[in-house]
């Protein structure tokens, strides 16, 4: 654990999980289902945009999770048990809050808006809950981390080099999460938003994100040799799913399937995107304020635009431009250059 290279491909990684949950939320808006969940909702719905959709679904949260835990084992490199503590509650807990109480109301409020609902100021977590878990893992297992980074190199260490530098380490992992959907045995295999479900699985993928980085080399040589394999599956369990299922398939599929685009992520992320740039470090300061923020964007582009008479896929596209736009602009002009806003948004 010593090395202090920066990591391109996994921040690279985290702006296309941010990305694409942002798309993912877009998305929503557009299926027949989406005001039961609290979206504003087309009355043109896009009901085969559920099929792109319902792919992402199964491992667009597990990723966040997993890059997560990565991030935690480079931070404890440089940091004692209290200044991570310190830091994860400024860029964590501070703008979970924050969000809580100052933003999701905005979003909230052009729901009941738009659906002439009485008007009231609402708390919740909403699309943050996320946050108040990671927390909660830093909380949990750091006891468990720092005595990893204590007894550095130990047969601890050794066992899991030899596990993941051979490609029947990956199904060891997938165990894990097999295990956990089985035994729990959620309703809905993609409602992660504080479940049980999701808690345990954001748990062990925490917890594996972490141990990936802390193994070194070992993990990331096998998704980057066996990327195309694992890909292959990923797409060969969604077609079945698609096609024997309806995509509903049983629980212990959508955790293989789940991990398998995880893995293959990994793996081409490792082998073409490892260099820097001006764009990954613009985005990479980006992408937590602009998640923030981007529900209220995405409701107030919905209000606007989604009663409008005009085809459900110009809606979809210009509903998708007014939110990125109205994101990167708050952050550019405000969150950005104002002082005292960038750590309420996660910034240093």
């Amino acid at each position: 654990m010593s090395s202090t290279n920066r990591r391109y491909d996994i921040d690279w990684l985290r702006v296309i999980a941010i990305g694409l949950l942002l798309i993912y939320h877009i998305g929503i808006g557009f299926q027949p289902f989406g005001v039961l969940i609290g979206f504003i909702q087309s009355n043109k719905p896009l009901e085969s945009l559920w099929v792109p959709l319902s792919m992402l679904n199964v491992w667009r949260i597990p990723l966040l999770f997993f890059v997560s835990g990565m991030g935690v084992c480079f931070a404890i490199r440089k940091r004692s048990w209290k200044q991570l503590l310190l830091e994860r509650a400024r860029r964590i807990l501070l703008p979970f809050l924050l969000g809580m109480f100052a933003i999701v109301p905005l979003h909230i409020f052009l729901w009941q808006l738009y659906y002439k609902q009485e008007i009231a100021y609402s708390i919740h977590p909403i699309h943050l809950w996320f946050l108040a878990n990671i927390f909660i893992y830093v909380l949990l297992l750091s006891p468990v981390f720092f005595y990893l980074k204590k007894n550095e190199k130990g047969i601890f260490q050794r066992t899991l080099q030899k596990l993941f530098s051979k490609p029947w380490g990956l199904p060891v992992v997938v165990a894990a999460f097999v295990l956990e959907a089985v035994l729990v045995k959620p309703p809905v295999f993609e409602t992660y938003s504080m479940t049980l479900h999701g808690f345990i699985m954001g748990l062990l993928a925490f917890l594996f994100g972490f141990l990936f980085v802390y193994t070194g080399e070992a993990f990331w040589l096998t998704v980057r040799k066996w990327r195309w394999v694992t890909l292959s599956l990923a797409l060969g369990l969604f077609l079945f799913r698609y096609i024997e299922f309806e995509l509903l398939a049983p629980r212990y599929l959508l955790a293989i399937e789940s991990n398998m685009w995880i893995f293959a992520a990994f793996g081409f992320a490792n082998k073409y995107l490892q260099k820097p740039g001006k764009a990954l470090t613009y985005l990479t300061q980006a992408a937590y304020p602009v998640y923030i923020v981007h529900m209220v964007f995405l409701y107030l582009g919905s209000f606007l635009i989604m009663p409008l008479d005009i085809s459900p896929w110009f809606q979809l596209i210009f509903v998708v431009v007014f939110t990125f736009i109205g994101c990167f602009t708050l952050y550019e002009l405000l969150i950005r250059r104002v002082r005292f806003l960038r750590p309420l948004f996660g910034l240093k």
